[in-house]
């Protein structure tokens, strides 16, 4: 089957240009939970010619709410794994790489020459700041999740510049860490909505923070949709800049 069947729907709004050049993409999504998981697919479902998985997680029961690559029977399976033969049988074509890898500033994995775009769905500050600033120093296109839990409302989901962002406790952290490292012009997803409280009197999991299905998800599609905006319209505008 021709890629231009298989994509015929994204044809008719993108044109034959600009699906060539998302033909030709390569992205390196960091994290396959409730944001990843769904920044990836969307990404396979928009033709991207390949796509490195990094995640050194399996799939756990408390995933099962808002994960699109978590079910009950795949408990305790590596996330990679599962994602790759699930995007397999969505778009035959599209090349996986999987990296069973927990991302670190003291052991991040390699970044390669062919990715194009870096897609940050991490959770660890110190890995998140460390992968922009390796994107900013290498010259890539990167966009970064911002938090996304004990939120409600995927209504108040935002793509921005992180130095533009508000009522995001971790937007703040990272707007301070990028300033103290000289780094600047960083495209985020964000949430406008505050925090809410976990601490419900009848709630066994007070510790743990909520999650939502239709809050993690509309990050990691919004996370992709930017993405084949800027894959047709120029990878530049997502290259943040950082003073040497």
């Amino acid at each position: 089957m021709q890629l231009s069947e298989l994509f015929a729907r994204s044809y008719a709004l993108y044109g034959e240009e600009n699906m060539r050049r998302i033909h030709n993409t390569c992205a390196m999504v960091f994290g396959l939970g409730g944001v990843g998981g769904h920044c990836a697919e969307a990404l396979v479902r928009a033709g991207l010619k390949k796509l490195y998985l990094v995640d050194k997680d399996v799939v756990s029961a408390s995933n099962v709410n808002r994960q699109i690559l978590a079910t009950y029977e795949d408990i305790g399976k590596d996330k990679t794994a599962l994602a790759k033969a699930r995007f397999s049988r969505i778009h035959p074509q599209v090349e996986l790489v999987e990296r069973k890898h927990f991302y670190l500033p003291e052991d991040p994995v390699e970044i390669p020459e062919d990715v194009d775009l870096i897609l940050d769905c991490i959770d660890t500050v110190s890995a998140k700041i460390h992968l922009i600033e390796t994107a900013a120093r290498r010259g890539i296109a990167i966009i970064s999740c911002m938090g996304m839990g004990n939120r409600f409302d995927p209504a108040l989901i935002r793509v921005g510049k992180l130095h533009q962002t508000s009522n995001d406790p971790l937007c703040r952290v990272m707007r301070k860490l990028a300033r103290e490292r000289g780094i600047h012009d960083v495209t985020v997803v964000y949430s406008e909505e505050l925090p809410q409280s976990c601490n419900l009197s009848d709630n066994p999991h007070k510790a743990v923070p909520g999650s939502l299905p239709f809050v993690p998800s509309v990050a990691g599609l919004h996370m992709a949709a930017c993405a084949c905006k800027a894959i047709c319209s120029g990878l530049a505008l997502l290259c943040p800049s950082i003073e040497e």
